[in-house]
């Protein structure tokens, strides 16, 4: 198991439990999913999520997303993974 998490606000996780998608705006705006590894979750709270409160942090198996998960350099030459693809409630 390769565990990667997402932080999503209250608002993105009751729209992904009513069957959205698991995207914030950024994922949108960047065309893939942004995952966090467990030492990079709490640089992403508080990059991108200071101040705000009731935030979800969900925990996926990275191997569910096979080749549509990318390792990709991001914050500080850090290693960072992305899926390409549609994340649903069932990859939870």
């Amino acid at each position: 198991m390769q565990t990667i998490y997402k932080v999503l606000t209250a608002e993105q996780m009751a729209a992904v439990e009513a069957g959205g998608l698991m995207q914030a705006p950024v994922d949108v705006a960047d065309g893939y999913v942004h995952f966090s590894t467990s030492k990079q979750v709490q640089e992403t709270l508080t990059k991108w999520f200071a101040g705000q409160t009731g935030c979800v942090l969900v925990s996926v198996d990275g191997a569910d997303f096979g080749e549509t998960l990318k390792w990709e350099v991001s914050r500080g030459g850090d290693w960072f993974p992305h899926v390409y693809g549609t994340v649903r409630h069932q990859h939870i």
